[in-house]
């Protein structure tokens, strides 16, 4: 499933409101296919306890991505640094 539909389902259950298909797509904040939207509305409503679990694991996973990309950026400054000190 994907995160983005899972963290729109948890916003809107913050706000006291009940996930429906159209309320879950007025909150994404980028195109998702229905049937995904679809599919994690029904997913909640079968399992109310399990977004809380799913919407927490992809942030974790994409600090991780972030990180990686952080030290990547750092690793071609220093590469870059070195060549300059080399001439």
């Amino acid at each position: 499933m994907n995160a983005v539909v899972f963290d729109a389902i948890k916003a809107l259950l913050d706000e006291g409101k009940i996930p429906t298909v159209a309320l879950t797509k007025s909150k994404l904040t980028q195109p998702i296919p229905l049937p995904v939207i679809i599919a994690a509305v029904s997913q909640y409503k079968n399992n109310p306890d399990s977004i809380h679990n799913l919407a927490k694991q992809p942030q974790q996973k994409s600090e991780i991505v972030d990180n990686s990309s952080q030290l990547d950026r750092i690793e071609a400054k220093l590469d870059r640094l070195l060549a300059l000190l080399e001439k």
